[in-house]
C-alpha cells in the first residue's frame, strides 16, 4: 500500500513539472507572437530584410570555403603546398599518415564523414615520409598525427588515438569532441561530456608539444617500441 503511494505521489510530481515546462514554452510562445503581433509592417520588413542578408551572408562564406578546398577530405602533395593551404585557411586539421601504417586508414574514415559536415574547417592529409622537414619542423615523431591549426599556427595534435580513448573503435563523434576541445571546428555538443563509455576507463589526457619524443625516427602509434 505504502509502495503505491508512493508511485502516486512521483506520479503527481511528473505530471506537474511536465504541465510548468509546457506552460513556460507557451508563455516564450505568447510573448514572441505578441512581439510580432506589436511591429508595423516596416518593422517587419526591416526584421525580413536582416534575415535575408544574414543568410546571403551565409551563403557566400559557404561557397568561399569551398572554393579553398573545404568541404572534402583530401591529400596534398607536398610540404610546399601544406604552407599554402595552412595560409589561407582560418582552421586547418592536418593527418600525417604512412601507407603502411593501419591506423591511419582508420583516421582517414573519421575525417572523410568530418571534413563534409564542417566544412568551416579544411581537412588534410600529408604523407610523413615525404615531407622529413615539415614533420622534424612541428616535432612529428608518431604516425597518425594530427595538426591542430589556427591563423597559420599549429596550437594542437591529436597524438596516435591516446585522446580517442585508447582503441580502434573509437567513434566519429569522440574524434569530433577532440577537434572541438581544440577550437578547430564549430562543435555543438557539450566540450564538459565527452562521448566516452567511461572516462575512468579511457581517460582524457591530451597529447601537447611537451610530449615525449624520440628524436630521429617516427613511430606507429600501435609500436612496441620505446
Amino acid at each position: 500500500m505504502a509502495a503505491d503511494t508512493s508511485v502516486d505521489i512521483l506520479q503527481k510530481v511528473l505530471e506537474n513539472e511536465i504541465l510548468q515546462s509546457a506552460k513556460v514554452v507557451e508563455e516564450h510562445l505568447d510573448a514572441e507572437l505578441q512581439k510580432l503581433d506589436q511591429m508595423d509592417e516596416d518593422e517587419l520588413e526591416r526584421l525580413k530584410q536582416r534575415r535575408l542578408e544574414a543568410l546571403k551572408k551565409s551563403q557566400q562564406q559557404k561557397q568561399e570555403w569551398l572554393s579553398k578546398g573545404h568541404g572534402e577530405y583530401r591529400e596534398i602533395p607536398s610540404e610546399r603546398d601544406f604552407f599554402q593551404e595552412v595560409k589561407e585557411s582560418k582552421n586547418v586539421v592536418c593527418h600525417f599518415y604512412r601507407d603502411t601504417t593501419f591506423r591511419c586508414q582508420i583516421m582517414d574514415k573519421h575525417l572523410t564523414v568530418l571534413a563534409k559536415k564542417h566544412i568551416e574547417t579544411k581537412f588534410l592529409k600529408l604523407n610523413a615520409e615525404k615531407s622529413p622537414f615539415l614533420c622534424e619542423r612541428l616535432r612529428i615523431k608518431v604516425i597518425p598525427t594530427l595538426a591542430l591549426i589556427k591563423d597559420g599556427k599549429t596550437q594542437d595534435y591529436v597524438v596516435g588515438f591516446t585522446d580517442l580513448g585508447n582503441t580502434d573503435d573509437f567513434t566519429t563523434e569522440t574524434l569530433e569532441w577532440r577537434l572541438g576541445c581544440a577550437d578547430v571546428i564549430n562543435y555543438s555538443g557539450n566540450l564538459m561530456d565527452p562521448p566516452f563509455q567511461s572516462q575512468k576507463k579511457y581517460g582524457t589526457s591530451f597529447t601537447k608539444l611537451d610530449k615525449k619524443t624520440i628524436r630521429g625516427k617516427i613511430y606507429d602509434s600501435d609500436s612496441d617500441d620505446d
